[in-house]
């Protein structure tokens, strides 16, 4: 029998108040619940420090005698169960007196169980986001004994609340088209500031889209702006932009195409007027600096040329997306390191690709021709173009970057 279930009926409630309900023992009463709450025997002494007149005059009342004249109180709890006892105002002892006068005691045991269980059920929302989405699993599994979501509930009752929205607002990611954050916020979670920075929720669907996109960590406002792009969640059409070389079909890319010079392209350029043709192959780099080459060494002659920039943008997806609409081939190369092959994973998700020497072969002839190559670092990934890349980086060991086969990139981008 737990000490809630005790019974607290037969109790000669007046006289027990003016024994232990006096205000001097309040200090009493708080020790005793604090041993019954822990399961604790309700003997021997308990003792307090520099005792006031009033709690030394109700522990004399109590216990019908003098307590001593120490400089503090010491009272067998033993001894007043037996005088609760052999009194009559409370037959069956101390511990029913004490529910009596305060309530149900629950034991800690039993709280801490019901608070484990009722933090287990919070996160039962995240069992059907993992099953629908597969590559969610282990940012399910971090959030679950990570305590980010401790952090940011108050409470497991709050906690599953905010699970709950999270797995919402990430069953409808990516989207597609791209969004801006407010309206999406408004259209699946029916509050357009649901996901304003700062809140619980931002912090927690911000996470799982660098999860579902593989974009890198990171700081800083930009940083979370391109993070909620990265799932075509736009906080605005500007800042989301994307790098070409050699394209045609606007005026402004006809201009610098002509002159042989990069152009930034907007998301509110390309989803207002994107360019009116389309090449037949289209080359994609990851880093700018092949981009800038290819224009320092072909200008105006330098076949078409995409540059991420790292994590594809909005905007860059947004122009992939119209290419291959109109049939342009899209070629990719990107850097052999464990980051690269999760920003060309992430791009295959969304656009189809083909690979630009962006394979085992070529990775193994590289990493043999750089002898001086720094050490692959970071947790594996897999190449869904070509699955035997992995283990090809992980037995090699080296990263190469693109600056390294600069020379073979351009070679196939000579006019």
């Amino acid at each position: 029998m737990s000490a809630s279930d005790t019974p607290a009926g037969r109790v000669d409630h007046g006289r027990l108040t003016r024994l232990l309900g006096d205000p001097g023992c309040a200090w009493l009463l708080d020790r005793i619940r604090r041993r019954m709450e822990r399961a604790e025997p309700l003997t021997g002494p308990v003792i307090l420090a520099a005792p006031t007149d009033g709690e030394r005059a109700a522990a004399e009342r109590l216990l019908g005698r003098a307590p001593g004249g120490g400089r503090s109180l010491s009272v067998r709890l033993d001894a007043v169960d037996t005088i609760l006892r052999r009194s009559g105002v409370s037959p069956d002892g101390l511990a029913t007196a004490v529910i009596a006068l305060t309530g149900p005691v629950t034991l800690l045991s039993d709280a801490r169980r019901r608070e484990a269980d009722a933090w287990h059920d919070a996160y039962t929302p995240l069992t059907g986001l993992c099953s629908e989405r597969p590559e969610l699993a282990d940012w399910c599994e971090h959030i679950r004994v990570s305590g980010l979501v401790r952090r940011l509930a108050r409470g497991p009752e709050a906690a599953r609340a905010l699970v709950a929205a999270t797995a919402t607002a990430l069953r409808s990611l990516p989207a597609d088209p791209a969004v801006s954050l407010p309206a999406f916020a408004a259209r699946t979670l029916g509050d357009a500031h649901a996901l304003d920075d700062g809140t619980p929720l931002a912090t927690l669907v911000h996470s799982g889209i660098r999860a579902l996109t593989g974009f890198p960590d990171g700081t800083g406002a930009e940083w979370r702006r391109e993070a909620w792009a990265s799932a075509g969640l736009l906080k605005d059409a500007l800042s989301s932009t994307v790098l070409t070389l050699g394209l045609r079909g606007t005026p402004a890319l006809d201009w610098a195409t002509g002159t042989g010079e990069p152009a930034v392209l907007t998301l509110r350029q390309l989803t207002r007027t994107p360019p009116r043709e389309a090449p037949a192959v289209v080359h994609i780099c990851e880093n700018p600096t092949v981009l800038a080459t290819a224009a320092d060494t072909y200008g105006p002659a330098c076949p078409p040329l995409i540059c991420l920039q790292g994590q594809p943008s909005a905007a860059a997806l947004t122009l992939l997306r119209h290419l291959h609409s109109h049939r342009a081939k899209l070629l990719y190369h990107g850097d052999f390191d464990w980051g690269g092959i999760r920003i060309a994973a992430a791009l295959l998700r969304r656009v189809p690709w083909h690979p630009w020497r962006y394979t085992t072969a070529d990775y193994r002839a590289a990493a043999g021709r750089s002898p001086m190559a720094p050490s692959l670092t970071g947790t594996p990934a897999t190449a869904p173009w070509d699955p035997d890349l992995r283990a090809a980086l992980s037995e090699l060991g080296v990263r190469v970057e693109e600056e390294t086969v600069l020379d073979e990139l351009l070679t196939d981008l000579a006019p």
